[in-house]
C-alpha cells in the first residue's frame, strides 16, 4: 500500500470465473458494495476495456460531500477474463478525477484470492491540490468489507480456504 493506493485481499472459496462474473456485472457492483453508497445500476455486464455502465449514487453514508443522489460512468480499464477487471469514473466532476478501482483473482488451493485495489496515484491536474480533501473516497474498510461481501455472495456459507 502507499500513500495513493490502497490494496487488500481475501481467499474466497469460489472459482475466479464465479467471482468474475459479478465483479463484471452492473448489479454485482451494488451487490457486493460496503461503502453504501451505490444505490442501483443500469447497462450490460462488461466484456472487454471501455465497456461502460451506470451506477446510481447516494453518497450519504459517507458523510463527507452532500451530492445528493446523482449517476457515474463506470469505463472499464482492465479487462482479462476471469482474472483481472478494472474501471473509472466518469461523473459530475469534469474532467473525469481518473482514479482507478480495480479486483486481480489467482487461483489457490480451495478457492481464489482476489486482491481489491483503489488508486489515485494518476489523477487529473486539476484535482492535485484538492486531493489531500477528497482521497481516499473509500477506506481500506471499506475495500476489506465489500470482499467480504463477496465472498458471502459468492460462496454462502463456505468455510474461508486455509482458516
Amino acid at each position: 500500500m502507499s500513500e495513493q493506493r490502497i490494496e487488500v485481499d481475501r481467499v474466497i472459496a469460489a472459482e475466479p470465473n464465479v467471482i468474475f462474473e459479478v465483479l463484471r456485472s452492473p448489479e454485482g457492483h451494488v451487490q457486493i458494495d460496503a461503502s453504501g453508497m451505490l444505490m442501483s445500476s443500469t447497462g450490460d455486464p462488461a466484456s472487454a476495456v471501455d465497456d461502460r455502465f451506470v451506477v446510481h449514487m447516494d453518497r450519504d453514508s459517507l458523510r463527507d460531500f452532500d451530492l445528493g443522489e446523482y449517476d457515474v460512468t463506470v469505463v472499464i480499464t482492465e479487462f482479462d477474463q476471469d482474472s483481472h477487471i478494472a474501471w473509472t469514473i466518469d461523473g459530475q466532476m469534469q474532467p473525469p478525477i481518473g482514479h482507478v478501482y480495480g479486483y486481480r483473482l489467482e487461483p489457490v488451493e480451495g478457492g481464489t484470492r482476489v486482491t481489491s485495489y483503489y488508486d489515485w496515484s494518476d489523477i487529473h491536474e486539476h484535482y492535485s491540490e484538492m486531493a489531500g480533501d477528497i482521497f481516499p473516497v473509500i477506506s481500506e474498510t471499506n475495500l476489506r468489507a465489500t470482499l467480504g461481501i463477496l465472498a458471502r455472495t459468492v460462496a454462502p456459507g463456505a468455510s474461508r480456504p486455509g482458516a
